[in-house]
């Protein structure tokens, strides 16, 4: 059983922030020019000129993934400050208005606009996206399928987006609600190959809904060109101990599904429309409320869930040399995600700007 190939990448999206207004700051272009010298393509634009999109190498386990991650986070924090600026992780702004942003000056960026016009414009969110190896294809399409029942919990644990638009939305992940809007975008329906998901793919192409793969946004996919699953689902999560408790949870899935694929013995495949209704509760309530066991066809604490997925991958996180890493839910579950420190800032101080200055901080925790 080649547990070897579960390699992890890890992107990581970042606001731009002026440290005088706290709101964003359209300054990419400068940043990009710098920060191409030092980490080549692993630095990138994004769609708004005040988001900078970094990614790691490939990277043969977590703790490989954690150096990778930490270095990331100095370079682009010590260019913002090079410029004045800061930089925060987190799903969304608390104020900041997208009206106000500047488009990046690219032409696939541009291609986007003109496709989705307001929808495009307005998504000004910011998420972490990790890639796990799987060799086989086949294989891949089947651990997809099993992997989405999970989507939901993954979610909840990386909640931090309270705030849209200068006010408190009710939800934890106003990131996921805002998503929504963009096509091929939530939970997956199961394929029943890899055949049968090139041949959608294929579909879309001819009929000219999309020019390539890398189009479909799914809150996880068989990455286009690359032998990966790309788990998309997450907030961006604010510590770096966060991201990688997440990343290593998104491998360790990967590895007992595995597992249980090559034993033959199969996990149970829910519709789309079901696991939708987990995201849901996610997204609003992050771990503070309750998702469906549809299995036992009643709610369960989403706390207690969390515990029962460290169960369900604990037979696998020793040979991935994660479970140091993986324990980081513990501490998640006992002081809550990035979401709930924010709204706790802003019940205490009744001020945005100062959950700005909170998430700059606490951006840089386990950095240096």
């Amino acid at each position: 059983m080649n547990f070897r190939q579960f390699t992890l990448g890890i992107e990581e999206e970042y606001q731009i922030i002026d440290p005088e207004t706290r709101e964003l700051r359209s300054h990419i272009e400068t940043i990009l020019d710098e920060g191409k010298v030092l980490l080549g393509e692993r630095v990138k634009p994004e769609l708004h000129q005040s988001v900078v999109e970094v990614g790691t190498r490939i990277c043969a386990d977590v703790q490989e993934a954690r150096d990778d991650i930490r270095l990331l986070r100095q370079c682009i924090d010590q260019l913002s400050r090079k410029f004045g600026l800061r930089m925060v992780a987190a799903g969304t702004h608390p104020f900041s208005d997208w009206r106000t942003q500047e488009v990046t000056e690219r032409n696939r960026y541009k291609e986007i606009v003109e496709d989705m016009q307001d929808v495009a414009r307005a998504n000004l969110i910011f998420g972490l996206h990790v890639h796990v190896g799987v060799e086989d294809r086949n294989v891949s399409i089947e651990i997809m399928n099993a992997a989405r029942y999970f989507l939901p919990h993954i979610l909840a644990l990386t909640t931090s987006s309270p705030f849209w638009l200068g006010r408190p939305t009710g939800l934890k992940s106003s990131r996921a609600s805002i998503f929504r809007k963009f096509p091929r975008t939530g939970i997956p329906d199961y394929f029943d190959s890899w055949s049968d998901f090139d041949n959608y793919i294929k579909l879309l192409i001819k009929t000219g809904c999309i020019d390539n793969g890398k189009k479909i946004w799914w809150d996880i996919r068989p990455h286009a060109y690359f032998p990966t699953l790309e788990f998309r689902i997450m907030d961006l999560t604010t510590r770096v101990d966060e991201t990688i408790c997440v990343a290593a949870i998104c491998q360790a899935i990967i590895a007992k599904l595995y597992k249980l694929y090559c034993q033959n013995l199969g996990f149970r495949l829910y519709r789309r429309a079901l696991i939708e209704e987990n995201k849901w509760r996610a997204l609003r309530y992050g771990l503070d409320g309750k998702l469906i066991d549809f299995g036992k066809k009643c709610e369960v604490d989403t706390r207690a869930l969390m515990l029962e997925l460290l169960e369900f991958i604990d037979d696998v996180v020793d040979v991935l040399g994660s479970r140091r890493e993986i324990q980081y839910v513990h501490t998640i579950l006992r002081e809550g995600t990035s979401a709930d420190r924010q709204l706790r800032v802003f019940e205490e101080k009744r001020d945005l700007k100062s959950v700005v200055d909170h998430l700059v901080e606490d951006t840089l925790n386990g950095v240096y």
